[in-house]
């Protein structure tokens, strides 16, 4: 798995957005037991926060320590530094195991094959992610221009299961029909853009470059059509797979 966040790990717990109650509601209605979750490639550790409230013990894991580090210390979650597709946890010891806009990074092979050793049967893995944002016409106009032709090259070669909305990652498991979710918020351009500064194609650029893509010409287009102190409604896609063990 590569680590492509360690880098912006406090940006990324101040402006990734967060997974709505929906989401949560359906994966817990597909268990009958919430003894012990796991959360893995956690980064700043926000599902496994949520978790927390609901399973008696959860264990989160990254491979990036400066992630772990932004993580919420709670007394029902444990942290571990480990990778994916080999953990330290004994066999059949979770009920359900989540992994959050991370997957696409991952070795599916050796990463199924462990949830499959670690999780109980009749267990739930949750796959979620986001996609691209939209905010209106006009600025997603902007967004795209600049996702595509400026910083398009500097993508990953994983973007593409994101762009996909998941459909195209492998899933060897007894799908759960999911709902069709949004995460929404009203963002100032601030934030927006505090998000846009946590892809890992921006910090490409930036160490290609030696220059941020969100400045000059590029920023001054988006003030003309974003103002200053003002406050749009954003929405991301949700992705969400679901499958029993």
């Amino acid at each position: 798995m590569k680590d492509n966040f360690s880098a912006q790990a406090e940006a990324y717990a101040n402006f990734r957005p967060h997974y709505p109650t929906e989401m949560y509601a359906f994966i817990y209605g597909q268990l009958s037991c919430y003894d012990r979750a796991l959360d893995i490639a956690t980064g700043n550790g926000q599902v496994a926060k949520e978790l927390a409230a609901k399973f008696s013990q959860v264990y989160a894991t990254d491979i990036s320590a400066k992630q772990l580090s932004e993580a919420p210390q709670l007394p029902n979650i444990q942290y571990k530094q480990e990778a994916a597709e080999q953990s330290s946890f004994a066999d059949h010891f979770f009920d359900l195991v989540t992994v959050a806009q991370a997957i696409h990074w991952f070795n599916f092979d050796a990463f199924y094959a462990n949830v499959r050793r670690i999780t109980k049967p009749g267990g739930i893995i949750a796959v979620a992610g986001y996609g691209l944002v939209s905010v209106n016409t006009v600025t997603d106009r902007w967004l795209q221009h600049f996702y595509t032709n400026i910083i398009g090259p500097y993508w990953d070669s994983e973007r593409k299961y994101i762009d996909d909305h998941y459909t195209t990652i492998p899933f060897p498991f007894e799908e759960i029909s999911a709902p069709s979710l949004f995460i929404r918020y009203k963002w100032s351009k601030q934030q927006f853009l505090g998000y846009l500064n946590t892809w890992s194609a921006v910090q490409h650029f930036i160490r290609a470059n030696s220059v941020n893509p969100l400045a000059g010409d590029t920023l001054q287009r988006l003030d003309s059509i974003w103002p200053d102190n003002t406050c749009y409604d954003i929405s991301f896609p949700l992705l969400l797979r679901v499958g029993r063990l």
